[in-house]
């Protein structure tokens, strides 16, 4: 039977992947708190539909940082796709271009950045991990994603050391001992590094190094917001960093009202977790969310079907979105603002 929701996706993608593979995409920090939380605090959301008027089909065409979508629902940026397929990565970026919409590309590939840009369908963003040590690296890899074409630097800042992921302690969850991660030197190099303690001045630093725009990503306190755009970000991406980083902070979806009034429209604000639903993505977009970004889900995909099973992911969300906003009583994303959400 072909999947017909995400939660199909997520079943099936379980059973093909090892033990190893599950625990290290589906798994959270501590007591997963916060992982559980990205769900509910969704599901405790409720919106308030307009009717009569006259809206029949819905426009799902946007823009991020200028560059056209069709659809506000972008691909986050994930480590080692190749556990769910042999493509990896590169299957990703075809599927999220095929399906019309951006790829975030994580530091942590098997593929890397040239290789992914050469076979990609669409447009790219590269994120950028720093680590201790290692800044000329990281100003290689930003030279290389701007040579390859990439449109935004995506400097994670949340990740100052790695979360208590227990799940991937358990007997039986090791990862694959071969391997191999494109950007660093050495099969073992990654797991010998450790991430820098950022500071403003590193924002500053890379807003010296590179034209392309940067986005932050790990955002939660509206003070925080405040500071990237006055530090240069054209973006923050409101996130828990799907529930693998400090457990017990809330869920992206009750922190970003607070992030989106920060900003107060001086660089646009995105929502990453928790995303499994069309109307979870219009929730996202009533509380003021440029886009959302989706990553689990896509990894779920990948592993059922490489490059047609993320394609079938995305377009999946991108029907029930359509739906939900006509039903919601809206015709385009720009129509939609806060008075479909439920305040009762």
């Amino acid at each position: 039977m072909e999947p017909i929701n995400v939660h199909d996706y997520e079943r099936l993608a379980r059973e093909r992947l090892s033990p190893g593979a599950w625990a290290y995409y589906s798994g959270g920090s501590g007591d997963e708190v916060t992982l559980l939380e990205e769900r509910a605090a969704f599901e405790r959301l409720r919106l308030l539909p307009r009717v009569i008027r006259g809206v029949s089909s819905a426009d799902l065409r946007t823009t991020v940082l200028g560059t056209p979508v069709r659809m506000p629902i972008l691909v986050s940026p994930t480590g080692l796709h190749v556990l769910a397929h042999p493509e990896g990565e590169r299957a990703t970026a075809r599927g999220a271009g095929e399906a019309g919409t951006l790829m975030a590309l994580s530091t942590v590939v098997t593929p890397n950045l040239e290789e992914v840009a050469a076979v990609a369908a669409g447009h790219l963003w590269f994120q950028l991990y720093v680590y201790r040590g290692a800044r000329e690296e990281a100003e290689r890899l930003v030279r290389r994603a701007e040579r390859a074409g990439y449109r935004a630097i995506v400097l994670t800042v949340d990740a100052l050391r790695f979360g208590n992921k227990e799940r991937e302690l358990r007997p039986g969850a090791e990862l694959l001992s071969d391997l191999h991660f494109a950007h660093f030197e050495g099969e073992d190099a990654i797991g010998e590094l450790e991430p820098e303690a950022l500071s403003w001045e590193d924002v500053a630093w890379l807003r010296s190094v590179t034209d392309l725009p940067i986005v932050l990503k790990g955002v939660l306190h509206p003070e925080d917001a405040a500071l990237a755009v006055e530090h240069g970000a054209s973006g923050v991406v409101v996130s828990t960093h799907g529930g693998r980083q400090l457990d017990g902070v809330p869920a992206s979806i009750k922190a970003l009202p607070a992030v989106v009034k920060a900003v107060g429209g001086r660089a646009e604000v995105y929502l990453d977790g928790g995303i499994r639903r069309g109307t979870d993505v219009l929730k996202a977009l009533v509380l003021g969310a440029r886009a959302v970004f989706v990553g689990r889900p896509v990894l779920w995909g990948l592993a059922v079907d490489g490059a047609a099973g993320v394609r079938g992911v995305l377009e999946l969300l991108r029907e029930e979105l359509g739906l939900a906003m006509v039903l919601a009583g809206v015709s385009g994303v720009e129509g939609i603002g806060p008075d479909l959400l439920w305040k009762g």
